[in-house]
């Protein structure tokens, strides 16, 4: 049902990666310009990608299982998210352009939050279904 508290988390963590990559910047250049995910492309499909899921995964109320794994996929997408940004941060002077982290590099970290409170809510729900499914 979509009363559910797992539906709150998750549309919560499909607003972090759907909405909110355009209003925070990823970082600043040394030129002072900010740099948003729309400027990346690839850091772009993958915040995409992450809300998607996560609205793909409101709906799938019904097969709690497969809206566990579809939560699972999603917290790696994130975490392969938070890599690329770990990975870009730490690089070499001169490889990137980057010189002072935005909070849009945070993200991922708020969604992932979001989405482990969400699984954690979706395996209470079926440990539920299947203690009541036990006593008939």
């Amino acid at each position: 049902m979509l009363q559910r508290i797992q539906t709150v988390y998750l549309l919560i963590a499909a607003i972090v990666s759907l909405g909110l990559i355009f209003v925070f910047a990823l970082w600043q250049t040394e030129e002072g310009s900010a740099v948003y995910a729309l400027d990346q492309l690839t850091v772009f499909i993958m915040f995409i990608a992450s809300g998607l899921l996560s609205l793909i995964s409101i709906f799938m109320f019904k097969n709690r299982k497969l809206q566990f794994v579809l939560g699972r996929i999603n917290i790696i997408l994130n975490f392969f998210l938070l890599g690329v940004f770990v990975y870009w941060s730490l690089s070499l002077p001169g490889e990137m352009n980057i010189s002072e982290k935005g909070i849009g590099m945070f993200l991922p970290i708020i969604s992932i939050v979001f989405l482990v409170l969400a699984n954690k809510a979706i395996k209470k729900d079926e440990d539920l279904v299947k203690s009541v499914d036990r006593l008939r």
